[in-house]
């Protein structure tokens, strides 16, 4: 089955907003056991909105609009929906008096904008909205399904999960979709790929292997589609063993997991506490290990030693030893670990300094060479890393790699 995903907005065209909206209908519709075959962009415009639609039409059996539902002039979508499904805006009173329960529990008066999105098309099946006030609408045509949806993401999100997906499975029979992804850490995506040749070659048919790199981490999605989860389920279990015995260095967890994630469970099941010492990062590890609930069980707290004056008066790194090796160096981020460690009182810590860039850099230490450290009571391992000349991934990817190499300290302790 097909299904074409269109975005409506100038702002989305300007680049001036990021289009998020059809990335995750797109996760969602093949979850579903559906195919997404096309996905457009049109401007706020009805000429446009028009002809896409009818174009649309002719491609797919299922089309799910988002935009150009709100309370503002520029929102046209409704009078072009109109026009194309030969009905006329209505007022339902129900989503009147929704809408002005939701703005008095934010303290906001209702007005005649406000009221405008309680006019809509009078063939639609109205999708109410709990989260917001412009309601999803629902067409056929033709033995075709036109959904339309806010584009604001979070409204988006909720009506599709509630309204429509149980909606589309009452119509439809999809196939069972399963999929496992694994977390991989320390490689490339060309040498990954490489190493996985034989593998990817022996794959069975009814199963694919994605490759979605980010900076710092690979995850590789196995996919497959049927009719008896059980079955779908072993397949890729027989799959993912292949890989564990492959690349066992590499792989550090599973779906949804993350490094932060994953730690933070590991120090909470050993009772045991953290803390850092980032340089050329900022401050970003720690704001990874804070993002998870509860982290305050572990996570002590940090320094960000971004000068050489902050490393040698809160982490008594010696001036000896930054004026011999400078800043970004063995010698120093070991020090810096150890010291983080003593001066929390935690049982592990890591330390960070590098050169970020985009300026910076030397010949004998260039743009995007970091040294890391992990320390805990009975060990101390650093690493150095030659990550490239982009300050944005060269963050991302050092604080990464920091939190894998704690990781394996962690398990290398038990």
């Amino acid at each position: 089955m097909k299904v074409e995903l269109v975005t409506i907005g100038n702002e989305l065209l300007s680049g001036m907003t990021t289009d998020t909206n059809s990335a995750w209908l797109a996760q969602q519709v093949n979850f579903l056991g559906a195919r997404v075959s096309r996905i457009s962009t049109v401007s706020d415009t009805r000429k446009d909105i028009l002809n896409i639609l009818m174009e649309a039409g002719i491609r797919a059996e299922i089309i799910i609009m988002t935009g150009g539902l709100g309370p503002t002039s520029d929102d046209v979508t409704k009078p072009a929906l109109c026009e194309f499904f030969d009905t006329k805006l209505v007022f339902r009173p129900e989503i009147s008096d929704h809408i002005a329960t939701l703005l008095a529990k934010k303290s906001c008066r209702i007005n005649e904008y406000n009221l405008k999105q309680a006019e809509v098309p009078e063939s639609a099946i109205i999708l109410h909205n709990d989260q917001g006030t412009a309601a999803g609408l629902w067409f056929e045509k033709e033995g075709k399904i036109y959904i339309s949806l806010p584009g604001v993401p979070f409204e988006m999100k909720a009506l599709f999960i509630k309204r429509v997906i149980p909606a589309l499975k009452e119509r439809f029979s999809f196939p069972v979709i399963y999929s496992k992804t694994v977390i991989t850490q320390g490689n490339f995506e060309a040498q990954l790929s490489e190493q996985l040749r034989d593998f990817e070659a022996e794959l069975p048919e009814s199963i694919s292997l994605a490759y979605l790199p980010s900076p710092g981490i690979i995850r590789l999605r196995l996919v497959t589609s049927g009719d008896n989860l059980e079955k779908l389920e072993t397949e890729i279990e027989i799959q993912i063993r292949k890989l564990q015995e492959l690349i066992p260095e590499y792989i550090v967890g599973f779906n949804e997991d993350t490094l932060e994630l994953i730690i933070g469970e590991m120090l909470r099941d050993r009772n045991q506490t953290l803390s850092v010492a980032e340089s050329c990062t900022g401050g970003a590890i720690a704001s990874l290990v804070t993002s998870i609930p509860g982290s305050s069980d572990y996570f002590k707290g940090g320094i960000v030693a971004y000068s050489n004056e902050i490393k040698r008066d809160q982490l008594a790194i010696e001036r000896s030893i930054i004026d011999k090796y400078g800043a970004v160096s063995k010698q120093v981020v070991e020090d810096m670990a150890i010291n983080t460690r003593l001066l929390f009182n935690t049982d592990y810590s890591l330390a960070v300094s590098g050169i970020a860039g985009p300026s910076g850099g030397t010949d004998n230490k260039p743009v995007g060479m970091i040294w890391i450290a992990v320390s805990c009571k009975e060990s101390i391992r650093s690493s150095e890393f030659r990550f490239g000349d982009n300050r944005e991934r060269n963050i991302r990817r050092a604080s990464v790699a920091a939190l894998n190499m704690l990781r394996k300290l962690i398990n290398d302790q038990d």
